[in-house]
């Protein structure tokens, strides 16, 4: 029998390529603490009203992308094809639209889209983002975006990454602008591709978006919404653009970003490269009004982004280093105790050790060597009677007899272990030195 794979359009993450997402996601975390963000895990499936009313019924990843499904209960449920729309509903579902508004959140997760698999795309994937419920101020908008270009400057990826941003304006806006663009694409009908025609009665914006050459040729000289904001709309986008400016944020304006859905409205936002060929976007976001109240809540101005994992893994350039744990050797089985006693004893400290389960000192040493552990702590029947052990830095070779009780600071001076627990030790020796002065 051929051996199982991974059903199409899903991977594993293992060894490097778990290390680049597990890098992407914790450096994110990180970032939306330093923001005053909370972490918020909602179920990878919901009731399928929750994406059909917040993507649109007629969007293409209600209609041809989602994974849906009737449960035993006669039930429709759908894994999530995005994040944005559970943590609304959440909001709504805990009762949180009432007091203490604004919620910020983050959120890190598997999502689902049933779609072609090609480079950089997954019918499985993973996406971080961010959400600020409940706040109709212009620095929000400016908030979430520094967030994500600060977390791509702390991944090292902001080389050749470019922020474009554009405003959708307020309704108002929206209406004026909406007339004038089926106005001037109506007289290019017979030109657009037969999907942007269909748009043209139903969503005109999409046709913006359009990766149609001839489309493309034909917005070029379309309107733009600039020229149909309302005074509130555009003074709210000179704000946007004057706190980026203040973050130290740079940008680009792009008047051809939209958004499909009604609910959105005044900032539209991506960053983009070309490292990633067609697949060009590695963070987007906007802000949106009505969607807390698809789900049942009051009108709730927001905003907010996602970012694919998997994209900005794959635009780090350096694989974060596995853990090399220190390797416990006795000498025979008799020290076998002994040495169990200084695993646990390093584990507890934070220091990453381990044993092998089998083998003889040579066997030991050379698993040490493959799994490339900085250090080997051998102990011997001599070791344990004089309570040291040896010490062999692995990386030249070197080895010293070092008491038991002094092992950590001996490993912290050898480079083994790292900064935090060098910190840890110092404070635990400084400890112990003020504890001796008083005794005196």
């Amino acid at each position: 029998m051929s051996a199982m794979q991974p059903a199409r359009g899903t991977k594993d993450l293992i060894g490097d390529t778990f290390r680049r997402h597990h890098h992407v996601v914790e450096t994110a975390r990180h970032v939306a603490s330093l923001y005053g963000l909370e972490e918020w895990a909602t179920p990878i499936f919901e009731d399928t009203r929750v994406f059909a009313r917040s993507l649109g019924e007629t969007s293409d990843v209600v209609s041809k992308e989602m994974y849906s499904f009737e449960d035993r209960g006669g039930d429709s449920l759908t894994l999530r094809p995005e994040g944005t729309a559970g943590v609304c509903r959440a909001l709504v579902s805990n009762g949180l639209t009432q007091g203490g508004l604004p919620r910020k959140v983050f959120y890190a997760g598997p999502m689902f889209r049933y779609e072609r698999p090609q480079k950089g795309r997954f019918r499985q994937f993973h996406q971080i983002g961010a959400e600020i419920l409940g706040a109709a101020e212009p620095l929000a908008d400016a908030e979430v975006i520094a967030m994500g270009w600060q977390i791509i400057q702390q991944l090292g990826v902001d080389d050749g990454v470019v922020l474009e941003i554009n405003t959708l304006g307020d309704q108002e806006s929206r209406r004026s602008y909406r007339d004038a663009l089926v106005e001037y694409l109506s007289g290019h009908e017979a030109a657009l591709s037969e999907e942007s025609q269909k748009r043209l009665r139903a969503n005109p914006l999409r046709i913006l978006d359009s990766k149609d050459e001839g489309d493309r040729k034909i917005v070029a000289d379309a309107p733009t919404i600039h020229q149909h904001l309302t005074p509130a709309a555009a003074e709210f986008y000179g704000s946007v653009k004057t706190y980026l400016e203040r973050f130290g944020v740079p940008y680009r304006e792009n008047p051809r970003i939209v958004r499909g859905l009604d609910y959105y409205s005044h900032t539209a936002f991506e960053f983009i490269t070309d490292r990633l060929g067609a697949q060009g976007t590695v963070l987007g976001g906007g802000r949106y009004e009505g969607l807390v109240g698809e789900m049942g809540g009051p009108p709730t101005p927001s905003v907010g982004w996602a970012a694919g994992v998997e994209r900005l893994a794959e635009l780090l350039e350096e694989v974060p280093d596995a853990t090399q744990p220190v390797a416990i050797v006795p000498v025979s089985p008799a020290e076998e105790g002994a040495a169990l006693d200084v695993l646990q004893m390093l584990r507890v400290s934070g220091v990453p050790a381990e044993i092998a389960y089998r083998g003889n000192l040579k066997k030991r040493m050379e698993r040490a060597n493959r799994v490339g552990s900085p250090a080997a702590i051998i102990l011997g029947e001599s070791e344990i009677a004089d309570e040291v052990v040896v010490v062999r830095n692995l990386s030249d070779g070197s080895q010293q007899r070092v008491p038991l009780a002094g092992l950590l600071p001996a490993l912290a001076s050898a480079g083994v272990v790292d900064a935090m627990l060098e910190q840890m030790i110092e404070e635990m020796e400084i400890a112990a030195e003020e504890d001796g002065s008083g005794e005196e």
